[in-house]
């Protein structure tokens, strides 16, 4: 409650600056206001300009469920750069990759196995459509979570870390909090992916279109903005307790404004007692009341 009284007493202060800091006091208020009425944590990111970045409950140790599946993404297509191939190179999958009970739209499809697909059909599977089977399948050909825990390092983001497979967590719900991350760490990760920092361009280019095509979770980020708004995302869902707890409740994205601008913005929602659907609809209101802001300041100007 004290921190609150200081942020509120802080946003006031700042509210007689300027009517641009009133605006990003009313929104910081309405997101704290969001995070206090679910029985959960959640935390928030949000770059909303140059050298501009919100961040509510910040802080490491947000299980990310399937938000990890991003970073893979980005540690398989630096391995393809560095050894000059392209997305058309297949890799295998046998019928023992396409494991019973766990989300997996490829086995659904084609559960008889002996077939190659290319990475970038692959990375369609786990990035757009959240395949478990298919993600640690590509963890095979990496050589494991630690192999992408140790990308991810190396470009400085600390508060990450990746160290169980899908396999893994569904035997062990309790590994759900191997693979972690804060929201900050979240949208640093996709500025420096949407800047084109990380990849060559045609890899850029390859996974942008595919976050851009990801069919999960379209009451998240995407739920309440204009109809047709682009978002580049990846959401992660987690499993529940015996006492009905959801580890995790996530959706990380790249919004396309009309006017060309772009926020790359983060929820992550942990140890939530609230259903699904009131987890996606958090989401959206914070997704919306970014977006609202950010729409409303090209409009003062």
């Amino acid at each position: 409650m004290f921190r609150r009284l200081l942020l509120w007493f802080g946003c006031w202060a700042m509210a007689g600056c300027s009517p641009q800091a009133a605006r990003r006091a009313a929104l910081e208020r309405e997101l704290l206001r969001l995070t206090d009425s679910v029985q959960a944590q959640v935390g928030i990111a949000a770059v909303l300009g140059e050298g501009d970045t919100l961040t509510i409950n910040n802080k490491p140790g947000y299980p990310m469920a399937s938000v990890f599946k991003f970073h893979q993404a980005l540690a398989l297509l630096d391995s393809l750069d560095r050894a000059r191939l392209t997305p058309d190179f297949p890799l295998s999958v046998r019928s023992s990759d396409l494991l019973p009970d766990t989300w997996s739209p490829l086995r659904d499809a084609r559960p008889e196995g002996g077939y190659s697909l290319s990475v970038a059909e692959l990375l369609a599977y786990s990035i757009a459509h959240s395949d478990n089977n298919v993600c640690d399948l590509l963890f095979r050909f990496l050589g494991g979570p630690e192999t992408v825990g140790r990308y991810i390092h190396g470009l400085g983001l600390s508060d990450t870390a990746v160290a169980a497979d899908e396999e893994t967590m569904h035997r062990d719900p309790a590994t759900q909090y191997a693979n972690t991350t804060s929201p900050l760490d979240a949208v640093r990760l996709l500025e420096r992916f949407r800047r084109g920092e990380l990849l060559r361009p045609s890899s850029t280019d390859l996974l942008m279109h595919t976050m851009l095509s990801t069919a999960t979770g379209p009451d998240k980020l995407k739920g309440l903005l204009p109809a047709g708004t682009p978002v580049a995302h990846k959401t992660g869902s987690g499993l529940r307790d015996a006492q009905g707890t959801v580890a995790a409740d996530n959706d990380i994205g790249i919004i396309f404004l009309p006017d060309g601008r772009t926020c790359s913005i983060a929820v992550l929602i942990t140890d939530s007692a609230e259903a699904d659907s009131t987890n996606a609809h958090t989401i959206a209101l914070i997704s919306k009341n970014i977006y609202n802001y950010l729409a409303s300041e090209e409009t003062i100007k």
